[in-house]
């Protein structure tokens, strides 16, 4: 199998010419960077994405617009913000979009990221903007898409109905997938939307299910006025600092691109996905006078966990001892905790901004209608136990010359620990940028929400190191990397001990003019885990080291035509166990004509893994707001093709087929979820109407 790997990637290996880097390019790095350090494939990114969709349309003026548009924008640090703002105000408006070449602390492969979302003219956009505007000039969207796993489960077996109500081994519901989203919006200034979902096995318009979807989310959101800035009522995101306090929605930690450490934090944000658990329901406003701007907000949803008996029988005394994040209503035992427990969060943020410095402090309430008691394991002894905590924090960014310094620092009360998180972006010229960033979470320092620069799952029991590096050495050859040295001060999850270990990743790319990309990255990840070699005595801890070796290759036949390989190497070893070792490779073939209605994107993939342990996520072109990252493993193939079709100038029709084979598996999944044969198939079919 490997020797057939190595034979496909060296046939795709020829000449072939390229264009500067496109909207899916950039959305797709995105979505790679914060799936790899997830390691889920499920993950809906929607709220992450949906920016850069925006402005793809709709191109931000760069004469005109202000640092918080240009924060949203995720792709520019704020040494370069300041550097582009500075220059217009010393110089005047830009003439021309080349004129950003003779920007400081802009290099080459940060214009060419950001050119197929800006624009520079002498038109100013209104600053200030009318309801009545708003409802004139708005468009209207409307998706409807079904998805199904092709292959039957054993979950979906038809039992009698006294065997399906007695047990949790199948599901009440069909295998579709059913999803809408209507929304009316106006540029990033308005939005009114409602989103629906059904997940596979969940009950439609019956049962559990009687008002038809598992899951509702509805928004109305404005921001555009002078003192009531922002204002949002229904479900949305609220991004505090740095992400140790609040941050509601998804954040990148490390990645490639090795200056992008920093959270730019937008105070609230509409909610579009259709994850049932990162979001707020209720209503938030922004308010700002001069240089001052207060944020308020409430929330009040229900969460999925598990109740037990305290110390009486009434229902009123039950305590929660789990919760699940899953969103998944399918069987008798995730039906019950729907909505079990009631979350409640309020707070505010005060925040000073003047030029290149702002600075806010902030006092966030988090906790449930009733106690929350999980049961006590050695490693979360010092988790969040008990019905509220406040979380107190203050942060900081202040931009001078070609320093970029940032942090926060935040406390809650139910343990009195702290974490602090400190960093500085240097751009020593627009070839060379550096980032250091240190944390430091105590093992007792735990909310509900937060997203803070980290290894682990959560920002908590954790101290480290980050430093990173992006050079342009020469025209066409460009270098990043990071190295990262950590420490749990506590014990984790399948790690009886404390702990430490590093990271490392370095990524040489070769782009010798606009026509071709090639880069190599290798990462290094060494933590410590539960040796499997044990006696039942004292449980021994041993480095395990796992290294990516990746050539990924991009290029363009013509504007029509485009192709992409990717080879991927990983090894994984353990003193208690045999090295591991997979690999995967990946050809892809996209056709997107500007003179037809339909484009064509089509994946080959051959893996080749040992265990699921050496498992490889691979991104998927997928339909819009549809986001396919899975995990490789095992020994098998992998193909999809993804037609859209674009008809009547307001719709486009998406339709997917992707399907695994595997040479070495009977069987698939297991429990509800196990597939009999070797053969894994789904289907996506989506519409889009746009008014």
């Amino acid at each position: 199998m490997m020797k057939s790997l190595l034979l496909a990637f060296i046939l795709v290996l020829f000449p072939l010419v390229l264009t500067a880097q496109q909207k899916e390019d950039i959305i797709q790095q995105r979505i790679e960077f914060i799936s790899e350090q997830l390691e889920d494939e499920s993950v809906d990114l929607t709220d992450v994405v949906v920016q850069l969709n925006y402005y793809y349309d709709h191109p931000l003026n760069l004469n005109s617009a202000d640092r918080d548009e240009l924060e949203a924008l995720g792709l520019l640090t704020d040494i370069q913000i300041s550097d582009l703002l500075l220059h217009i105000k010393l110089f005047g408006k830009f003439i021309s979009i080349y004129e950003l070449q003779s920007l400081t602390y802009w290099d080459l492969e940060t214009i060419f990221m950001v050119l197929p979302f800006v624009r520079v003219d002498d038109k100013l956009d209104q600053v200030h903007v009318s309801l009545k505007e708003m409802l004139k000039y708005g468009k209207f969207e409307a998706f409807m898409r079904y998805q199904r796993i092709v292959e039957d489960k054993a979950g979906y077996e038809q039992v009698s109905d006294s065997i399906l109500q007695n047990s949790n081994s199948y599901y009440y519901g069909n295998a579709d997938r059913y999803y809408s989203r209507l929304r009316f919006s106006y540029r990033t200034n308005f939005s009114v939307g409602v989103t629906a979902e059904k997940d596979p096995g969940e009950m439609f318009f019956r049962g559990a299910q009687s008002q038809g979807f598992d899951f509702y989310s509805a928004h109305a959101f404005y921001k555009g006025g002078k003192y009531i800035q922002t204002v949002a009522i229904g479900d949305y995101q609220i991004q505090i600092g740095q992400g140790l306090n609040l941050w509601s929605g998804y954040a990148f930690n490390k990645t490639a691109d090795a200056t992008n450490v920093k959270r730019s934090a937008q105070p609230i944000r509409p909610y579009t996905s259709v994850d049932e658990t990162r979001f707020l329901r209720g209503a938030a406003v922004d308010l700002g006078l001069g240089d001052f701007s207060l944020l308020i907000f409430g929330s009040y949803k229900g969460v999925d966990a598990t109740l037990t008996a305290s110390d009486t029988l009434a229902a009123e005394d039950f305590e929660a001892s789990s919760i699940n994040l899953s969103g998944l209503h399918r069987t008798n035992s995730e039906i019950d905790r729907k909505d079990a427990l009631k979350e409640i969060i309020g707070g505010a943020n005060f925040r000073f901004q003047r030029s290149a410095f702002n600075a806010g402090i902030s006092a966030v309430y988090q906790g449930y209608d009733r106690p929350f008691i999980r049961d006590t394991m050695p490693y979360n002894m010092y988790d969040f136990r008990g019905k509220s905590t406040v979380g107190l924090s203050a942060d900081y960014s202040w931009t001078y010359r070609n320093f970029n310094f940032f942090g926060e620092v935040a406390n809650v009360t139910h343990s009195s620990a702290f974490a602090n998180v400190h960093g500085v972006l240097i751009a020593l010229d627009k070839f060379v940028s550096m980032s250091l960033v240190y944390r430091n979470y105590d093992r007792a320092y735990s909310t509900f929400y937060n997203a803070g620069f980290r290894e682990g799952s959560r920002t908590q029991n954790e101290k480290g190191l980050y430093a990173g590096l992006k050079a342009q050495l020469t025209k066409s050859f460009f270098v990043s990397g990071y190295l990262d040295a950590f420490k749990f001060p506590w014990l984790r999850y399948q790690t009886d001990a404390p702990s430490d270990g590093h990271e490392l990743l370095i990524q040489p790319t070769y782009r010798p003019n606009r026509n071709l990309e090639i880069y190599v990255r290798y990462r290094e990840q060494q933590k410590a885990r539960n040796s499997r070699d044990q006696d039942n005595t004292i449980t021994e801890i041993e480095d395990v080291r796992q290294r990516n070796y990746r050539i990924n290759f991009s290029y363009k036949v013509s504007d029509a035509f485009q192709i992409k390989s990717r080879i991927e190497y990983v090894t994984l070893e353990r003193p208690s166990s045999e090295d591991e070792k997979g690999m995967i490779f990946t050809q892809d073939i996209l056709f997107k004509p500007k003179s037809s209605p339909v484009d064509i994107a089509l994946r080959y993939a051959l893996f080749d893994t040992d265990s699921y342990d050496t498992r490889i996520y691979s991104y998927e072109n997928n339909a819009l707001y549809v986001f396919a990252v899975p995990a490789y493993y095992y020994r098998g193939s992998r193909a999809y093709v993804l037609l859209r079709y674009t008809f009547l100038r307001k719709c486009d029709l998406w339709f997917r087929y992707a399907v695994n084979i595997y040479a070495n598996r009977d069987s698939l999944g297991s429990g509800a979820e196990e597939i009999t044969g070797n053969k894994r198939s789904e289907i996506t079919l989506q519409l889009r109407i746009k008014l």
